[in-house]
């Protein structure tokens, strides 16, 4: 079977293997769609967090299971699948209070373990949640979505809030089409028009605001000058996760769901006076892709458009490049197999 490895950064390479075989309690799936995302974008430029090479990417999987293990019941053989790519040990103290998106020991597919970029793989069953209603393309889109759905969930999102989102890349619109899902008011922060534009077109946003205007007045001014209760930055720039709190209403949240390599500043006063309540946001869990799983199903999600970009599996190595020129207008590439 066909693989390719991320060598180093700039760098792929087609290769191939025997196909793997699988435990009583795993199964092995046809990979069949492979969401692009930040992290890949990330390790293929040689600036991702956590990470070393060589590695296999992917960890956004739409699958068919081909064969499974002994000890398997809750899938078999032809079913479509979701992996939820997160391996977490089980008994650390985050594990042991069902948080196992942040566990001690935490391995995410693709990343720190090789990942889906290869024709077949033998995933734990633990990690798969049969989807047989969905396409491939959809089931490829349920990992990205769930990390905004465990944000809002983090922040405790109620209908009729306003928030904030800055960044119009796939985690920020995700966060965007499933708080409006639950009533929010959605105000989007970017600093590239045409990502704004985007998310009210595509996206259904009902405000946008861009970073070269005064933003803080802006977003004042949407709000009637009560600010949001809840912001998120889905952008990981340092610049903007400072911003944040300036977007945040009196008594609300702030979620961190982009990820800094550096440290960040905050004005304590200013932090302090609001009651801040500041927090981060980290990969999903199984309750999050159900949520996501409830919501594809019903169609609320435009999927069409959020993937702007599709290849075929063996074309992506000369496709790469070009998703990483904001130029290209990249929402969410997708590799089909």
């Amino acid at each position: 079977m066909k693989y390719i490895t991320c060598q180093s950064p700039h760098h792929f390479q087609l290769q191939e293997k025997a196909p793997p075989s699988i435990g009583e309690n795993e199964a092995l799936l046809q990979i069949k769609a492979i969401g692009i995302c930040g992290t890949d974008l990330h390790a293929y430029a040689g600036n991702q967090a956590y990470f070393s090479y060589p590695r296999i990417l992917g960890h956004e999987l739409g699958a068919a299971v081909l064969a499974v293990g002994s000890e398997v019941g809750n899938v078999r053989p032809g079913d479509r699948v979701v992996v939820m790519p997160y391996l977490s040990c089980g008994h650390c103290i985050a594990c042991r209070r069902g948080k196992t998106n942040c566990c001690t020991q935490m391995q995410v597919l693709g990343v720190h373990v090789d990942g889906g970029m290869q024709e077949q793989l033998a995933v734990p069953v633990s990690l798969l949640l049969p989807v047989n209603e969905l396409s491939y393309r959809e089931l490829a889109i349920i990992e990205p979505l769930a990390i905004g759905a465990h944000a809002l969930r983090r922040a405790a999102v109620e209908a009729g809030e306003q928030v904030v989102v800055m960044g119009c890349g796939p985690i920020g619109l995700g966060i965007m089409r499933l708080a409006q899902a639950q009533g929010a008011t959605v105000i989007a922060v970017d600093r590239v028009e045409q990502r704004l534009q985007f998310a009210k077109d595509k996206i259904g946003v009902g405000f946008t605001v861009n970073t070269s205007d005064d933003t803080v007045a802006a977003v004042a001014d949407i709000t009637n000058g009560e600010m949001a209760t809840a912001v998120f930055d889905a952008t990981g720039n340092k610049q903007a996760l400072e911003s944040g709190p300036g977007f945040m209403a009196h008594g609300g949240r702030y979620v961190l769901v982009g990820l800094s390599k550096g440290d960040l500043t905050f004005l304590h006063p200013a932090i302090h006076a609001k009651e801040s309540t500041i927090m981060c946001s980290r990969n999903a869990t199984l309750e999050d892709f159900e949520r996501v799983i409830a919501v594809l199903k019903t169609g609320q999600f435009p999927t069409d458009h959020f993937v702007t970009h599709t290849v075929g599996f063996e074309e992506m190595i000369g496709q790469f490049d070009s998703w990483l020129d904001p130029e290209a207008g990249v929402v969410k590439a997708m590799v089909l197999l």
